[in-house]
Order: C-alpha cells, then sequence, then structure tokens
C-alpha cells in the first residue's frame, strides 16, 4: 500500500503542540482592517487550538493516520 501523501494547503496552515492538539490561526485578519476595533485585531492575531470534531479529518489530510 502506498504512502499517504501529506495536503499541501494543511501543512502550510496547522502545527502540531507537543501535546499533539493542532494550532490554527485565526481567519480575518488580512485585510479590509481599518473598520476592525483594536481589541479585535489583536485577539486575532492569537493562535488557538482546532475543535475535536474537526481533528480527524486535519490529521488525516497531514498524514498522520
Amino acid at each position: 500500500m502506498p504512502k499517504m501523501k501529506t495536503n499541501s494547503g494543511a501543512k502550510k496552515r496547522f502545527q502540531i503542540t507537543g501535546t499533539g492538539k493542532i494550532k490554527r490561526k485565526h481567519a480575518y485578519k488580512s485585510h479590509i482592517l481599518t473598520k476592525k476595533s483594536k481589541k479585535r485585531k489583536r485577539k486575532l492575531g492569537h493562535f488557538t487550538t482546532v475543535k475535536k470534531v474537526d481533528e480527524k479529518n486535519i490529521k488525516r489530510q497531514l498524514a498522520m493516520k
């Protein structure tokens, strides 16, 4: 059986933490920033973890299982 290939888009967007969780960046931080408040832009700058529901699909794209 051939090896699974990693999805190129997924490998650029997600990182695995030491505990096995998946980190992602927030959306809506790239353009049209003038109408967004400082607080909102600041919060969008931080990383967050992926929901448990989506982890299986992302791990499959990253060829983890």
